[in-house]
């Protein structure tokens, strides 16, 4: 099983993130202000779409700082799942955002307000840029995290209902129609809601300390179980610290003729462990025939 993944210096990151989070800020400042005066909520709805997107590059700004610290006394597995926690909020805000959007779109369905056409256009074409730009400066570290790929979702849900802004925008001055613009809100509060309820499971999982899902646990059992020396295994633990870190704990039960074999059974696991499963921390308690835990399940700590 392999892993790529594209690495990047932490000062080019942390630089790509500060110019999106100023790009985001003016822009929601403009789509606001434009949006009032055109009386356009696609505009608002896109406003803010990129305030959660100005607001979630902060906070996976200030995640990246802090999951760069060493493990200390008080975080004695380190701080590299507060990026974990980031994406979260992030998806958490993005799907509030959404049901949002879609009661005020059927608002304004009911009782179409006039909107100015140009202000529209005009705003939805600067976000549209705007979005492609933050965009790229995270779609190559998306690749590589959690958090940031939280964000480029964010960034190109954005660029997709700029666009389609800037088409409503376009209707309402060639046809006057003034429902396009809710129907288009509604529409871009769909695709943020799919988006949100979509990836935000995979991160819950790994808070949860669920197993990781590419790694397939009753295999590497049997893989395990099948090493010469080895009996059984019970109180088994998968689970990932971070969203590359897969991490497994486990009671193996040895045979007593390989009782003076303990540590090159032991090396073996873990070569095991790595090599065919990737994963790469493991914590290992041994039981001696005579002395195995009664009715032990085995997942958990039944």
């Amino acid at each position: 099983m392999s892993h790529d993944h594209v690495h990047m210096a932490p000062e080019i990151k942390d630089k790509r993130v500060a110019i999106a989070i100023w790009a985001n800020g003016i822009l929601t400042l403009a789509q606001i202000g434009g949006g009032i005066v055109a009386g356009s909520l696609a505009l608002i709805a896109d406003a803010l779409h990129n305030f959660s997107d100005m607001a979630s590059l902060v906070i996976a700004f200030a995640a990246q700082k802090i999951a760069r610290r060493p493990a200390d006394a008080r975080m004695t597995f380190g701080y590299g799942r507060i990026e974990i926690v980031a994406a979260l909020i992030n998806y958490t805000t993005l799907i509030i955002i959404g049901i949002y959007l879609v009661y005020e779109g059927g608002m304004r369905i009911i009782d179409p307000p006039e909107v100015k056409g140009w202000w529209v256009v005009w705003l939805g074409g600067i976000a549209l840029a705007v979005d492609a730009l933050t965009a790229l400066l995270t779609y190559s570290m998306q690749k590589d995290s959690v958090n940031i790929r939280a964000l480029f979702l964010h960034n190109l849900s954005d660029a997709l209902a700029s666009v389609a802004v800037v088409i409503g925008g376009t209707l309402i001055l060639l046809y006057d129609m003034r429902w396009v613009d809710p129907a288009i809100t509604i529409g871009i509060a769909g695709y943020i809601l799919y988006l949100g309820l979509t990836e935000i499971g995979g991160t819950i999982r790994i808070l949860m300390l669920g197993s990781p899902v590419d790694i397939d646990t009753d295999a590497v059992i049997v893989a395990l179980s099948n090493i010469k020396g080895v009996i059984d295994l019970h109180h088994v633990h998968f689970w990932q610290m971070g969203e590359h870190d897969a991490s497994l704990e486990a009671h193996v039960i040895i045979e007593e003729s390989a009782w003076d074999q303990l540590e090159n059974i032991k090396y073996r696991i873990k070569q095991a462990l790595a090599q065919e499963f990737n994963i790469s921390h493991s914590t290992l308690e041994f039981e001696h025939p005579d002395h195995v835990h009664k009715d032990a399940h085995t997942y958990g700590h039944g």
